[in-house]
């Protein structure tokens, strides 16, 4: 197959694309039977904001999987689309290509990423388990002799400075997943205050609820409101009466999975 210089562009959009969190769906015309006005290959990348990169051919062919393309943004799942223009209804409209066309949409997402914030040993287990379950693993502690490749070898990213200097180089997104286990309070409250107000798809932090009444409460003081609290999970993790570390993690990261097969609160923009 000969790689044209549209399909270089599109793949170089979907490499920034996925860099930035950003959904996009890819559509490409897999079989043709009879005459149309395209090719096999070719291929549209059709991103969050609708706009798009490529073609297959223009008309109401690609207006249907322009369509089908934001469905399967939000579903995550690929589609098979057949188009027979052939039809009758299909000649009446003017289209008198007389073909066939199979196109086939995948999505295109970022590869989502937990990022914990404290490197103890809880910390080991929900870096393990959530990278098993498809998750990139980023490990965020002010201690090097916890926060290193020898403790997290599956880890993708490890910061090994302070919090805040972190915070600078981490632009979460709806495939961010933020878990907070630091070594005491003051930390969490530090990296809570931060992290209520990113974007991030899931927010997590370990800890009693009282004292998650008390963090809430000092950060309401500085001006946090409550809907941004509200989007906490704490204590974080399914209840399934876990007590061990490795328990604590499956609970965790099958909320994480939750959170990001939970698509409702989901929009994409309407291209203008």
């Amino acid at each position: 197959m000969t790689v044209t210089s549209k399909n270089i562009d599109i793949y170089g959009e979907i490499a920034q694309l996925r860099a930035k969190g950003k959904r996009a769906a890819l559509a490409t015309i897999i079989h043709i039977r009879g005459s149309v006005p395209s090719f096999e290959t070719a291929k549209i990348l059709v991103k969050e904001d609708g706009s798009t990169v490529g073609t297959i051919g223009g008309g109401c062919v690609e207006n249907d999987v322009w369509k089908a393309a934001r469905q399967v943004m939000l579903e995550e799942k690929p589609r098979r689309l057949l188009f027979d223009l052939t039809d009758t209804s299909n000649l009446e409209a003017g289209l008198i290509c007389g073909g066939k066309i199979e196109i086939f949409v995948e999505p295109i997402l970022a590869t989502p990423t937990t990022y914990i914030f404290g490197a103890g040993h809880i910390s080991k287990f929900i870096s393990k388990v959530a990278v098993l379950a498809g998750f990139s693993s980023v490990i965020i502690d002010d201690r090097p002799q916890y926060a290193n490749t020898e403790r997290f070898p599956e880890a993708s990213q490890i910061y090994s400075g302070s919090f805040e200097t972190a915070f600078k180089s981490i632009l979460p997104n709806d495939f961010s997943y933020l878990i907070i286990v630091t070594r005491g309070h003051q930390e969490d409250q530090t990296v809570l205050r931060w992290a209520v107000q990113t974007k991030a798809r899931y927010i997590g932090m370990i800890g009693s609820k009282v004292k998650k009444k008390a963090l809430f409460q000092n950060l309401k003081q500085e001006g946090i409101t409550q809907d941004q609290l509200n989007r906490v999970f704490s204590p974080m993790g399914v209840d399934i009466n876990a007590i061990l570390p490795e328990e604590i993690a499956v609970s965790v990261v099958a909320q994480m999975i939750d959170a990001r097969r939970s698509k409702s609160d989901i929009t994409l923009p309407v291209h203008s």
